[in-house]
């Protein structure tokens, strides 16, 4: 049987995807969701999930919103109006082959958000990794903080080989969000037929959501994260799981 878990990134990114991330884990596949500490929404989405019992993880948040962290200590990581640099500049520079942030201040905004997602939840991440940035300095910080604080690290890999998490064997199924002809029912369908394996358990990350001003002023991920949810909470995909020997699990499974 495969093992598959079907998480949802960005609580706290808005009020519309917040509302859209208590529908999938209310009425649909959703059993662990990632949040963003720093958000000025993030109190609203965790208060909107706390009646159920999922795996919540830190979904370290470097490229959007003002930091946890003092200002004065991560100079490297602001933009000129004092927010955290956009997922934009990280990409450029990452096919520069450069590197925008320091390790050190990196270091210091991921503990500040870990703390802040301790506040916030009254618990410790069941685990623990980055939003949508490609940056070398930031994944040594967040294996930097993992190790200082015992936490169940998700090592990012984008090329479809095995990674890990908490030390374990993993596969991230591929992401076709970002496409404009989307069609998030046949991307998870052909994830779980030519991805994952019973040897090692798989991760779907998704990002359901709905739409509100903030998300699209801010991101390029939009309408399909509302073909997410539509998917997520339709019985016709459990049935089909279910029918495909996929066991649904969340991260606490496989620590």
């Amino acid at each position: 049987m495969k093992k598959l878990v079907i998480r949802a990134d960005d609580i706290g990114y808005s009020e519309a995807v917040n509302y859209g991330i208590y529908k999938a884990v209310k009425d649909g596949l959703i059993r662990s969701a990632g949040l963003m500490p720093n958000m000025p929404y993030a109190k609203h989405g965790i208060d909107l999930l706390k009646e159920f019992d999922i795996a919540l993880g830190q979904h370290t948040n470097m490229c959007l919103g003002r930091p946890c962290a003092d200002p004065a200590l991560i100079p490297s990581l602001l933009d000129e109006n004092g927010n955290l640099k956009s997922s934009r500049m990280y990409r450029e520079a990452f096919q520069k082959g450069e590197e925008i942030i320091t390790i050190e201040e990196a270091v210091i905004e991921i503990e500040a958000q870990y703390e802040r997602f301790k506040e916030l939840t009254g618990r410790e991440p069941d685990y623990f990794e980055a939003h949508a940035v490609m940056s070398k300095n930031l994944f040594a910080a967040l294996s930097i903080v993992a190790e200082k604080y015992g936490l169940p690290e998700q090592k990012a890999r984008f090329d479809g080989q095995p990674t890990t998490f908490n030390n374990k064997p993993v596969r991230i199924l591929p992401m076709g969000s970002m496409k404009p002809d989307y069609d998030a029912y046949q991307c998870l369908k052909d994830g779980v037929l030519q991805v994952a394996k019973e040897d090692m358990s798989s991760i779907a990350v998704m990002h359901p959501g709905y739409l509100d001003a903030y998300l699209l002023n801010n991101s390029s991920l939009t309408i399909n994260r509302t073909k997410e949810v539509e998917m997520l909470c339709d019985p016709a995909m459990r049935k089909w799981l279910m029918e495909h020997d996929v066991e649904l699990v969340d991260y606490r499974d496989i620590r």
